[in-house]
């Protein structure tokens, strides 16, 4: 069985969307409340390597994309997610069950405001000490 189809089966009642952009790209959407889960399985029982993960304002939400690779296969594979209240945009941080996410959670806290709850390290990376509270440099309101 290939990695979507035990995601698929694993997750069936969670998943919103499922899409396959091409043979070698895939997307699962879930909500925020899944993704901790979602992520220790694509990380954990499917051997996925984890890359990175970026984060987007959108006009309706901010979506958080955690890009996966299964070696084994060359896939690519997506969890998404919509954090869609903006003025308290928060989630549960995966860095306590991937290491390798500490920093990019860090990232997205500092320039979209999402706050990644239970992160072990949440201090700013990039921006400096002086910075205004409240603004963040990848938000369109900002």
């Amino acid at each position: 069985m290939n990695p979507q189809e035990k995601i698929k089966e694993k997750f069936s009642d969670k998943i919103i969307e499922f899409e396959e952009k091409s043979p070698r790209r895939i997307y699962i959407e879930v909500s925020p409340e899944d993704i901790p889960a979602a992520a220790k399985f694509t990380f954990q029982d499917l051997g996925c390597r984890f890359v990175t993960a970026s984060g987007v304002d959108t006009p309706d939400a901010i979506e958080i994309l955690y890009h996966f690779s299964h070696d084994a296969s060359g896939r690519m594979i997506t969890l998404r997610t919509l954090i869609r209240d903006k003025d308290n945009p928060q989630i549960d941080s995966i860095a306590l069950i991937i290491k390798g996410a500490e920093w990019i959670e860090r990232e997205i806290w500092e320039l979209l405001g999402v706050n990644f709850k239970g992160h072990p390290n949440l201090k700013r990376l990039l921006l400096t000490e002086d910075w205004p509270e409240g603004k963040y440099p990848l938000r369109q309101e900002s």
